[in-house]
């Protein structure tokens, strides 16, 4: 039976996420012929190529999909069990962490997440990257970042996901707006100009409920970012779709209120996502679980 290094089948599991030398290369902080190398090593051990070229990148055969779970499996008890005699101490740790966020999630929840992190690690750092929505998939691949916090459903290989926030859309706008009172009917609703907020920012739902109803709207204004809507609403009749707690937030700074919508949008679950991969798993499953543990928190304060 041919030895084989352990060091190749994180190169093979690092190749399958990423579906690029150069990516794997960088996650594994060695240089690409080294990755290269490996790649013709395995290869000749499981007789098969593993990996062809594409336009898309790497992309697995058959036998590297069937290799992959349980070369993934594997990796991820031998690693576990190595993170057990390296404890990984918060307190003391100086790493830096990165996590992608929208405007709105930096709004309301980052606060209580940096509040958490450096409770227990004071001399970590923490960067926070603009969520762009269609890049995610290739960050968390890559490594590019630890974790990222979305609305959105992210799908990949060796992608995790646990629901921290359960949402629902409202109706912001001007609290003394001219035609609207305390109830928006969904005429109303059509005959107004409208406020949203580009797609990138991972918020479409109430979009794709408006589509598939075949309602059009007049929008007057859109936008980057959340943070810039309750001075923009505050002086005229545009109204703006939000996830309720937000807009909350918003209605308490500015003359403004929250209306429930005349029409239904399914609620949403925000989800905490992350990348499983070797290396720093102890670091990264405690910056996970302090996020989900200080979301938690927030939330149940809120209510």
């Amino acid at each position: 039976m041919p030895h084989i290094d352990l060091n190749l089948i994180r190169t093979f599991v690092t190749l399958y996420h990423t579906r690029s030398v150069t990516a794997a290369a960088e996650r594994l902080h060695v240089t690409q012929p080294s990755v290269s190398y490996a790649l013709s090593r395995l290869r000749v051990l499981l007789n098969d190529p593993l990996f062809t070229r594409t336009r898309n990148g790497m992309a697995p055969t058959f036998a590297a999909t069937q290799f992959y779970a349980t070369f993934q499996e594997a990796l991820a008890r031998i690693e576990n069990a190595i993170d057990s005699h390296h404890h990984f101490d918060p307190a003391r740790s100086e790493k830096r962490f990165r996590l992608a966020l929208t405007d709105l999630g930096e709004m309301s929840l980052l606060p209580s997440i940096m509040q958490a992190l450096h409770a227990q690690a004071p001399l970590i750092e923490l960067e926070v990257w603009p969520l762009e929505i269609d890049k995610v998939t290739q960050w968390l691949a890559t490594g590019k970042i630890d974790a990222m916090i979305c609305s959105r459903p992210i799908t990949g290989p060796g992608v995790e996901r646990r629901v921290i926030v359960c949402e629902r859309y409202v109706c912001l706008l001007n609290r003394d707006h001219t035609t609207i009172g305390d109830h928006l009917s969904l005429e109303q609703f059509v005959a107004q100009k409208h406020a949203v907020v580009a797609p990138t920012a991972g918020h479409g739902l109430a979009e794709e409920v408006l589509s598939e109803m075949g309602i059009q709207r007049k929008i007057s204004l859109v936008v980057p970012h959340f943070s810039i809507l309750p001075r923009l609403i505050e002086g005229t009749d545009l109204l703006v779709i939000l996830p309720v707690q937000i807009a909350t937030s918003f209605a308490a700074q500015a003359r403004l209120k929250v209306l429930e919508l005349p029409f239904a949008v399914p609620t949403f679950e925000v989800a905490l996502y992350w990348q499983t991969h070797g290396g720093d798993s102890a670091p990264q499953r405690w910056f996970c679980d302090s996020i989900i543990k200080a979301v938690a928190s927030n939330t149940a304060d809120l209510t």
